[in-house]
């Protein structure tokens, strides 16, 4: 039987996700209200929607890409009174693994490095794929971007980032951001009230 850490919100998403950035302020808010910690789980993408069967962008019709990456962003972007670009990012097919291993190696940091790797890309069409704009970014939040970015290559780094990886497909994620509050799933950030919600009382099994 599985455990789960006391008062941890865990936060499968990956580093280039654009519902992942329209809520992480309200993720970051219902932490500091409740006193949980987020517990930063960054995958890879392409393989957990393989596993779960999604299909890739191509293959969706050009309405469905129109409403949930166009009109449904807009929508939720003024909702949460987030900046945000009205284009697909420049470089979004770009790999991941080292923007998800930038937030793995920065441990107690990864609330405020997540947050600004998410904006940067939906808000700043940056390369998070760029070792100079993560270094960038690290710098303006005091951290020592050389470190991390070493780190973040480091063979550690890279196997709890596979693992990550895995063990959203083993626990059914298909998609980002998904949350687990006692191990109970919540995909989506449109389902963040329903986050708050089972912190304060968790929802009947």
């Amino acid at each position: 039987m599985q455990t789960y850490d006391d008062r941890v919100i865990e936060y499968f998403y990956s580093a280039h996700s654009a519902y992942a950035y329209l809520g992480a302020a309200e993720l970051a808010r219902i932490a500091q209200a409740s006193g949980w910690r987020i517990q930063h789980r960054p995958f890879d993408f392409a393989p957990v929607m393989k596993a779960a069967g999604g299909s890739a962008i191509g293959a969706r019709s050009k309405a469905h890409i129109r409403y949930f990456f166009g009109r449904e962003m807009v929508r939720w972007a003024e909702w949460r009174d987030v900046p945000m670009i009205r284009h697909r990012p420049a470089y979004h097919d770009n790999p991941l693994d080292l923007a998800n291993g930038l937030i793995i190696a920065a441990g107690e940091d990864a609330d405020a490095l997540s947050h600004a790797i998410l904006q940067a890309h939906w808000r700043d069409d940056a390369n998070i794929a760029d070792p100079a704009a993560l270094s960038e970014l690290a710098v303006d939040l005091g951290l020592d971007a050389p470190a991390l970015l070493s780190a973040a290559k480091s063979t550690a780094i890279q196997d709890q980032h596979r693992a990550n990886t895995q063990e959203a497909i083993d626990r059914g994620v298909f998609g980002s951001p998904t949350y687990f509050v006692g191990g109970d799933m919540f995909y989506g950030q449109d389902r963040l009230h329903m986050v708050e919600r089972a912190i304060q009382k968790p929802f009947a099994p």
